[in-house]
This record gives structure tokens, sequence and C-alpha cells, in this order.
């Protein structure tokens, strides 16, 4: 994947610049059609986009806290400690014109990966980006889990560093609505 380019997301509705030798999971595996996954070709880091009904019933840091809880408890997480809960400056977002609060979430929770009985703290951050107009919460997630000892899948001279807060900043902020279709009639 072009470090600069911006990927196509849902079939072109969004589009958003990834990290250079991001991996699009669905290649890979089936992804929810709310999701869109991607993963780094030698660490167990991944990038998530999800559309979510939005959550009306909790507002400003609480959403954010809600969604981070939520994830904990989808992936069978023991303990959820949130580190930072910050609001995003809207007016550094492509979705500015339509995104009308916005979060990002730092925390760990503890997550035992699959086969295996001991929990891990996994650096998880989170931005969450509402947009009411279209009843979406849209949550991109950078799951950046401590290192392990596996191979990796090419050489390792080859493979891109791993990704860090940067990254991640730069896909939440060009982050861009091409068709507003994809969230059905308004």
């Amino acid at each position: 994947m072009e470090p600069t380019r911006a990927y196509p997301l849902f079939g072109g509705a969004f589009s958003a610049v990834f990290p250079r030798g991001a991996i699009d999971v669905s290649d890979l595996r089936p992804v929810p059609d709310n999701q869109e996954v991607f993963c780094h070709p030698r660490t167990d880091q991944s990038l998530i986009v999800e559309l979510l009904e939005l959550q009306a019933h909790v507002q400003g840091e609480a959403a954010a806290r809600y969604h981070f809880e939520d994830v904990g408890r989808v992936q069978g997480s023991r303990v959820l400690q949130v580190e930072s809960v910050q609001p995003l400056n809207l007016e550094t977002l492509a979705l500015r014109g339509c995104c009308q609060e916005a979060w990002v979430l730092s925390g760990k929770p503890q997550v035992a990966k699959e086969n295996q009985q001991v929990a891990k703290d996994v650096t998880l951050h989170q931005a969450l980006l509402r947009v009411p107009q279209y009843q979406t919460d849209l949550l991109v997630t950078f799951n950046h889990p401590p290192p392990d000892n596996r191979s990796s899948l090419g050489p390792e001279n080859l493979s891109p560093p791993s990704w860090n807060l940067g990254d991640f900043q730069q896909l939440v902020t060009s982050l861009t609505l091409h068709d507003p279709n994809i969230f059905g009639p308004q």
C-alpha cells in the first residue's frame, strides 16, 4: 500500500491514509461489513475502522469510554484500564463538516490471544467520531499488543517499522466521506 495515497474503504464510500505496509485483512479472511481491518505485516498491530450505530444515550467522554468498554467485552478483556480521554480538535479532521464531536481514548485492556491462557496488556488507542446526522459513531482503533517472538512474514530488512501514534493520527485525520449513501436513506 502506498504511504501517502488515500485507500478506499467501504466500497469507496470513505477513504483514509494508512501507514506503509498495511495489509487489508479482508484479503485474508472474512471481515464484518461494518468494519475495515488492516494488519501490520510483521507485528500483531492492527487498525480497524468501524461504522457503528450512534449511541445517543451517552455523550462526551462517556461515549468514548462506552465504546472502549464495549470492545473490551467483545474481546473478553479481564481488566479495562483507561489511561486518558481527550477531545479531538474537529478542525484537524477531514470529516469536520459532518462530525459534531470527536474523542481519543488510550487504554490497556487485558486480553488473552486465541488458544492462550495468559492475558497480556494491549495498548489500545481509539478515536470516536460522532456523526449524528447519519445516526453513526465511527470508531477507529489502533491495537498495539506487546511484541512476541513470532517470526516475521517476510525478511526483517524489507518489513516496514512498527506503527506509531503518528500513523494512527494520520489515519484518523485523513478519514474522508465520499458517498453518504453508505448510511442509507436519510
